[in-house]
């Protein structure tokens, strides 16, 4: 009997979706609550806790980001292979919380001596290991944890959509709260609280899903068992050669994580990608290569042409989160430095605003939710790249809001907070259009066997606009020097230049994404 003709079970779905979504819904809800908290205070920790320039805090959330979102092809690959994604899921989680743990270690502040900046290198190095446990941890669980709700759903499932779009309210409904207590923690009481309060709301998703996974009824167990528990070292069994390994390349991690530049000048002019990159770009080049093999060698024709609107739609994510992921870099220092930050009677911090994105996220996704089916019955509904074509609009026009906001600031020579909320409405319209929905068309258009693997590589283009996002807000970076003071007017010309190019990356491609929808939409040989 097909999936998709299987009976609904009143036992195991509730208001019309399946229990497991909920149980992967909450711990998501808690992973990106931990993730988003920390994630808002970071860049601000680096440039005013342990003083790094603009250059070096940008170096580092982009080498951190790129890394972050790495991992998952080598966790989607693993769990497709031989552990099975609900193993997957506890054991990135319990890294995940060791590593947010570690966060809350924050060490001496830094201090300048006569230009000289003398840190905490200790507390630098358990920072830098929890880095490091969480981009593990991310790898083991990220993509894993949206396979399984595709899993959920039986082929053709109309429902599948609006599920996902459900699952990605629970991203946002912790990403909501998070940036305002762990931002409002860290930056009131210390830095230390604000990352405490992340591992806190780790902890709390991983015992979710440790008491929640019977809901998932079978669908993320490991592909062959006997496979897993064969003895391949003496006493060690293959799942337990896996855990050791990644236990070695968590060293690795933490070695790579504290190369600051992204690139390295080797002699004076000539510059060469750092480790981080190196590293990004061998997985790449395997994935890619071992992705168009298995197209050419393993699929038929109708197969191979949805599996590359698939790498398409992971391109679009390239391009719109390479946009998108100014709001952890640019975004934030833009608003901490030349932004007016008192609204609705109350001072409101750069890192606590982060949280504007999932808030507009999770007012809209109910009115998204609602709206597909409906447009789908009447035959109004934009096909998925269509979608993706207007998301990359809307991402350019929420910086040319940005634009007009640097071009006229207040009577006090600062911008607008209420230009900086807009701006973040409009690109989360454009996130809802784009995000949610390639997610899903991951999960249906590609070949059943190796899902989890194009769910890493979706992870592996968000690591590239991580590095992009990142080389991107250098364009802006400011220096003050010691003792001196910020010339607000050169700040603003700054961002201005950054924002307008931006604006150009978002709206030139958006146009060509609708220019090549027709073709795209052939190859997904009638997948809506």
């Amino acid at each position: 009997m097909s999936t998709a003709t299987l009976p609904h079970h009143r036992g195991t779905e509730f208001l019309g979706h399946p229990k497991g979504l909920y149980v992967c819904f909450l711990t998501e809800m808690w992973e990106r609550f931990s993730f988003y908290g920390m994630k808002a205070l970071l860049l601000l920790y680096l440039v005013k806790y342990h003083l790094f320039t603009d250059d070096n805090g940008y170096n580092l959330v982009g080498a951190y980001g790129g890394l972050v979102y790495a991992t998952p092809v080598i966790g989607g690959l693993l769990a497709d292979r031989w552990l099975g994604m609900r193993k997957a899921v506890v054991f990135g989680g319990i890294l995940l919380v060791l590593g947010h743990l570690g966060m809350a270690i924050e060490g001496h502040p830094a201090t300048s001596v006569n230009g000289t900046v003398v840190r905490d290198t200790h507390a630098l190095q358990v920072f830098y290991f929890s880095l490091a446990l969480i981009i593990l941890g991310v790898g083991f669980l990220k993509p894993n944890i949206s396979t399984i709700v595709g899993k959920l759903y039986g082929d053709n499932d109309p429902r599948r959509e609006s599920g996902f779009t459900l699952f990605y309210a629970g991203i946002n409904l912790g990403g909501t709260f998070s940036g305002i207590l762990c931002g409002w923690l860290g930056e009131t009481y210390g830095w230390g609280w604000g990352f405490g309060a992340a591992g806190i709301g780790m902890l709390a998703g991983l015992a979710n899903f440790l008491y929640g996974q019977k809901y998932l009824l079978g669908h993320a167990e490991p592909p062959d068992p006997a496979r897993l528990r064969a003895r391949v070292f003496g006493p060690l069994t293959r799942e337990h050669l896996i855990y050791l390994a990644s236990i070695a390349g968590l060293v690795v991690i933490w070695g790579l994580i504290q190369a600051h530049s992204l690139f390295l000048a080797i002699i004076p002019g000539w510059f060469e990608p750092s480790p981080v990159l190196l590293g990004m770009h061998l997985i790449g080049i395997c994935l890619l290569g071992g992705i168009l093999w298995f197209m050419f060698a393993r699929c038929t024709k109708t197969e191979r042409e949805q599996m590359f609107v698939v790498l398409a739609f992971i391109a679009f994510c390239l391009v719109f989160f390479t946009i998108y992921e100014q709001t952890y870099g640019s975004w934030v220092l833009f608003s901490d430095r030349v932004m007016n930050h008192r609204a609705l009677g109350a001072e409101w911090s750069a890192s606590e605003l982060t949280s504007l994105g999932s808030f507009f996220i999770l007012a809209l996704a109910p009115i998204f939710a609602w709206l597909w089916p409906r447009l789908e019955r009447a035959g109004w509904n934009p096909s998925k790249p269509a979608k993706s074509g207007y998301g990359l609009i809307l991402a350019g026009v929420a910086f040319l809001v940005l634009v007009w906001s640097a071009r006229h600031p207040e009577a006090n020579g600062l911008t607008s907070i209420g230009w900086f909320v807009f701006a973040y409405f409009v690109l989360e319209v454009g996130e809802m259009l784009l995000s949610p929905i390639g997610l899903s068309a991951v999960t249906e258009l590609s070949v059943p066997r190796v899902t989890s693997l194009m769910m890493g590589g979706w992870f592996l283009g968000t690591s590239y606009s991580e590095v992009l996002a990142a080389a991107l807000g250098k364009l802006s970076s400011i220096e003050i020097p010691e003792g001196g003071t910020l010339d607000v007017a050169d700040a603003l010309a700054k961002y201005d230049a950054l924002f307008v190019f931006s604006a150009k990356i978002g709206i030139g491609s958006g146009i060509l994404v609708l220019l090549l929808t027709p073709l795209i939409k052939r190859w997904m040989h009638g997948v809506r």
